[in-house]
């Protein structure tokens, strides 16, 4: 029996493409970040039109900050924007088995880490007690990177009011991010 072959993809033409502002590529790299090596372009076109598709919602994309971004411009349109972002090395595609799925490309992950740090540090800030521990486990599933970058701008913050939330993550998470935490409360505390 032989092996199925992967599933070709062909990127559409860009002619006439215009650049994506910084807000654009940021969206569109916030909006990957929730299907990484699990879908591909049109699921990430989905995520962005703000489609009501059936997977879609199953899996809570809806729930995305960057869901229905480019609600006003067709599935092609945006399609088209993504091609744009692989084709200048912000996404790349790689294969999982079979078939194509997006990925950062290492130009797109040093692009959209800083990005994603202030989305956090919103998150962080704005805590209220229902969210807290949803927050936590979130923060929990996220790249170490980004942890200690997140634990740097809250240090610099010279914000105590991050301490309560801080010391009650600090509980639950392993000795290296701990560390970390330990560190941005001593920086809050020294203020």
């Amino acid at each position: 029996m032989s092996r199925k072959p992967k599933l070709q993809y062909e990127l559409s033409d860009l002619s006439g493409q215009k650049v994506p502002s910084e807000e654009e590529i940021n969206n569109i790299l916030r909006a990957a970040d929730e299907i990484i090596f699990v879908a591909g372009r049109t699921m990430l076109a989905k995520i962005l039109k703000g489609s009501k598709d059936k997977k879609l919602i199953e899996k809570e994309l809806n729930n995305c900050p960057s869901y229905g971004y480019y609600n006003q411009l067709s599935i092609e349109e945006i399609t088209k924007i993504i091609d744009w972002m692989i084709v200048n090395n912000y996404l790349d595609i790689d294969y999982n088995g079979r078939l194509p799925m997006i990925i950062f490309s290492d130009k797109g992950w040093e692009t959209y880490k800083p990005f994603y740090v202030d989305e956090l540090y919103n998150l962080v800030l704005n805590v209220n007690g229902t969210i807290c521990n949803d927050l936590i486990e979130q923060l929990k599933q996220t790249n170490r990177q980004v942890v200690k970058l997140l634990m740097f701008k809250i240090g610099e913050s010279k914000n105590i009011g991050f301490i309560r939330f801080l010391t009650k993550w600090e509980i639950v998470e392993v000795k290296k991010v701990r560390y970390m935490i330990n560190g941005a409360i001593s920086k809050l505390k020294s203020v």
